[in-house]
């Protein structure tokens, strides 16, 4: 992934069409994520494009969500505080656990594991590890 200058913005092709992505660094960062509806190149057999999807519209939700009417979130404080990696890893690991026990095979479980772990892979980007 490239390093964000002022303003970025990323554009790929994927199996079932282009993702651009756009943010500015060095303030909240803002991103906007576009998926095209082209026919797949790609035979996908587990359903990527739609979970995919999926994702990014629970992604969105927890913006609208309690810990995140003010302007931050805790997670941005928790990340600039150089605690990111065991707070990613630690929640990743927490719903893993927790998937099947609490509210049974809960789905919502296992989209906080893929958002965790988005943060997580954020978080290394912006410390420039490779």
């Amino acid at each position: 992934m490239p390093k964000l200058d002022d303003e970025s913005e990323i554009t790929w092709g994927t199996g079932y069409g282009e993702v651009s992505f756009s943010a500015v660094a060095n303030e909240a960062t803002t991103s906007t994520i576009v998926l095209s509806e082209k026919e797949p190149e790609i035979s996908y057999r587990y359903s990527e494009p739609k979970i995919i999807q999926e994702i990014i519209d629970y992604i969105d939700g927890t913006y609208d969500q309690h810990y995140s009417r003010n302007k931050f979130q805790a997670t941005e404080f928790i990340l600039d505080g150089g605690h990111g990696d065991g707070f990613c890893i630690g929640n990743i690991m927490k719903y893993a656990q927790r998937y099947g026990k609490k509210d049974g095979y809960n789905r919502k479980d296992l989209l906080k594991i893929i958002h965790y772990a988005i943060i997580a892979l954020h978080n290394h980007d912006m410390n420039e590890r490779k």
